[in-house]
This record gives structure tokens, C-alpha cells and sequence, in this order.
């Protein structure tokens, strides 16, 4: 207990030293540059403080938990014993059950990411219930599932990431062209919200384990990447929900 506590204080310590230039920029600019008081100082005061603790006791949940987690899930499901192989040759196809996983944990993680939950919300009182915040939130976990499944089969097969991200943006960019303006600010926006607390760690975590023990893979050359893919495939899905969503409008107009 007295071992977790010093390690516990020094993650405080740790991100206290991170937060405070938050701060400083934040009451600077507005004592210095738009020179008003702050209102209510003791709630701000008191919600900085939450924000302190809640990040030093997710760090710690991290490096206790989710970290762990990953890379054991990643040796389990890649261990010779389950996958029915004996052989040193890396086939892709006896990695199914990686690619599962991969895909659900993608779209529960998205699904629950804080981030993606305020920019739907948002979205929604916008445009005046137009984008719908579940649909948006499925659209995006659907792209994160896929973007990560197939970025496990990368780290698999050994390909090189640049061939998927090329292939990815080209898509995007086509997309863009015959995607609805409203949407477009929003499909990119998406790719960025899903980079956050709940989805990096666990793939992050899930990446390095799977490098580490595929054979012939690198950790460090082949185990990152599979934020890029969760960040590029969910704007190729928000893109496809809304020209899927607009085509569906057409064709109801015409039927009334």
C-alpha cells in the first residue's frame, strides 16, 4: 500500500508538472490580455483539482490495467498452442480470432470514448437533430473496428503502413468530393476524437503486444501505426454514413 502511494504521488507530481502550463496560459490570458477576474475562482479551482487527480489515477490505471490487458490478450490469442500452429511461418489466416478482437475492441472502446460522446451530442443540437448522435457515434466505431482489424493484419502479415494510409486518404479525398459540405468538418473532426483516453491505450497496448509476439515482427517497427488506421478509417465512415444517409433522402423525396 505504502509502495502504490509514493508511486501514486509521483504520478501526481508528474502531472501536475504537465497541467500547469494548462494553467498558466489559461488565467494568464485572462488577467494579462483580456484583464477580467475570473469568475467563480474557487469552482475552477476545485474542478483542476478533479482534472488532476482523475488523469494521475487513469495513468495509474494504464500502466495497472490497460497496458496489461492488451499485451496479455495480444500473447494469448497469438500463442502457438491456440492458434493450432507449430510452424515459424507467420500465416494470416490463423490469426482470425486477432482480428476479432481487434474489431470489437475498437468499436466497444470507440463507442464509449467521452470525446466522441460530447462532439455527437454537440453535432446533434447543431444541426437541429439532422445528424443523429447515435448514428454518428455507430458510424464512427464501425470505421475504428475496421480501421484497427485491418491494421492487426498489417502488423501480421509485415506489409508496409504507408501502403494502407496512401490507399486510405485517396479514398478520403474522393469521398470528400461527392460527400454533403455539413458533414465533411465533422467526418475529419472524428478521425481525431477517437484518438483519446479510452481507445489509445488499449490499442496502443494491443499493437506493441502483437509485434511482440508474431514471429519475425519488430515491436518497435511493425507495433505502432494502429492509431493512424483508427484515425483515418473513421472519417471514410462518417463520409459513407452521410452520402448512405443523403441517398436515402433522395429516394424518399422521389417516392412522395
Amino acid at each position: 500500500m505504502i509502495a502504490w502511494l509514493l508511486e501514486f504521488g509521483h504520478t501526481l507530481l508528474l502531472t501536475i508538472r504537465d497541467i500547469l502550463p494548462i494553467v498558466a496560459t489559461i488565467i494568464g490570458f485572462q488577467l494579462l490580455v483580456i484583464r477580467r477576474p475570473l469568475r467563480n475562482p474557487k469552482k475552477i479551482f476545485i474542478g483542476f483539482l478533479y482534472v488532476l487527480l482523475g488523469i494521475a489515477f487513469f495513468l495509474e490505471g494504464l500502466e495497472m490495467a490497460l497496458f496489461p490487458l492488451g499485451k496479455l490478450m495480444a500473447t494469448q490469442l497469438t500463442h502457438p498452442d491456440f492458434i493450432n500452429s507449430s510452424s515459424e511461418i507467420v500465416r494470416w489466416q490463423d490469426y482470425y480470432w486477432v482480428y476479432l478482437f481487434a474489431a470489437c475492441i475498437g468499436f466497444a472502446t470507440t463507442l464509449a470514448e467521452p470525446s466522441l460522446i460530447a462532439v455527437a451530442i454537440k453535432a446533434e443540437e447543431i444541426s437541429g437533430g439532422a445528424i443523429g448522435a447515435w448514428g454518428l457515434r455507430l458510424a464512427v466505431s464501425v470505421g475504428v473496428a475496421f480501421g484497427i482489424s485491418l491494421g492487426t493484419y498489417r502488423i501480421v502479415t509485415g506489409t508496409e503502413l504507408y501502403l494502407y494510409i496512401v490507399v486510405g486518404y485517396i479514398v478520403v479525398i474522393i469521398q470528400t468530393m461527392f460527400s454533403p459540405k455539413m458533414i465533411i468538418g465533422l467526418a475529419y473532426d472524428s478521425g481525431g476524437v477517437t484518438t483519446s483516453t479510452v481507445t489509445v491505450p488499449l490499442v496502443a497496448a494491443l499493437g506493441l503486444g502483437l509485434a511482440s509476439t508474431v514471429p519475425g515482427r519488430n515491436p518497435m517497427l511493425d507495433g505502432f501505426g494502429l492509431i493512424a488506421f483508427a484515425s483515418l478509417f473513421p472519417i471514410i465512415a462518417v463520409l459513407g454514413y452521410a452520402q448512405i444517409a443523403e441517398w436515402r433522402n433522395r429516394k424518399n423525396s422521389n417516392i412522395t
